[in-house]
């Protein structure tokens, strides 16, 4: 068995993607610690500032932004809508690769068929509509309800579930008496943790910075974090130590979710090639 062995050319490579996928994060926090005029300067700093702590505070005390709110919603949105879509992509995923039933070639199409129309840009306005009707414009169940699923979620975990669970596992299973929730719970989760994680990922950062929605139904007292960052500009300048110290703050999250997730899936890899 030939071992690879990575070239000096490859590591230097590799360093390079680490840099410059890291730069973009350092200059924030660059700009998040300097003043205005610092931003704005030529040629521009490149050592952070010890304005990161001032910033902050005047992130959080501006009276514009109510960014702790924002913060809070964007969090309980992306949790929310993450968890319905990995759970209910899981069940529809087992459902259309391992289960038999009439017309699922059908169902699977139309779920195709879901991912090819931009439905949130031809669907905005009767969305909104129904949002009014419902009077839910201005809270956060107009912002889940939506995207408590998706078509992409319920396709990548049907490809997963077909490569990571064999048709005789599942068979073993029912053999033994395990009824259909026992067998997606014990037998099917354990094998696609990765594909779940990888969906969590995806779907908690697209809703964490979605911008559009959230701008139309929700009211500026009651933003998500994306809407808040935006209203950090003064009215007739634009403060970009503000705007980098808010960013700053809101990936923090998006930091926690990715390590968390992110075990998950180095973690169910470790276990596959084990048993494999």
């Amino acid at each position: 068995m030939t071992v690879w062995r990575p070239t000096l050319m490859t590591r230097l490579m590799l360093a390079l993607a680490i840099v410059l996928s890291a730069f973009p994060l350092y200059w924030m926090l660059v700009i998040a610690s300097r003043t205005n005029s610092d931003a704005v300067s030529v040629p521009p700093a490149f050592l952070p500032g010890g304005n990161l702590g001032e910033n902050i505070v005047a992130v959080l005390d501006n009276e514009d932004a109510h960014f702790l709110v924002g913060l809070t919603n964007s969090f309980v949105v992306a949790s929310v809508v993450t968890v319905s879509v990995v759970v209910i992509s899981t069940l529809a995923g087992f459902s259309f690769a391992s289960l038999s039933f009439k017309g699922r070639n059908a169902l699977l199409l139309l779920v195709l068929l879901t991912m090819a129309v931009p439905l949130q840009q031809m669907g905005v306005v009767p969305l909104y509509r129904l949002m009014v009707n419902l009077e839910w414009t201005g809270t956060l169940k107009a912002v889940i309800l939506p995207y408590l699923l998706n078509g992409f979620g319920v396709f990548l975990m049907t490809q997963y579930t077909r490569q990571a669970v064999p048709a005789e596992l599942v068979e073993a299973a029912r053999v033994d008496g395990a009824a259909t929730l026992r067998i997606w719970w014990n037998v099917v989760l354990p094998a696609v943790r990765p594909g779940m994680g990888v969906l969590g990922i995806n779907t908690f950062m697209l809703l964490w910075n979605d911008y559009m929605w959230p701008l139309i139904v929700l009211t500026p007292d009651n933003p998500t974090v994306q809407i808040a960052i935006n209203s950090l500009n003064a009215r007739f300048s634009t403060n970009y130590t503000l705007i980098f110290a808010g960013t700053a703050l809101s990936i923090i999250p998006l930091i926690a979710v990715f390590i968390a997730f992110g075990r998950q899936i180095v973690g169910g890899l470790m276990e596959g090639a084990v048993k494999a």
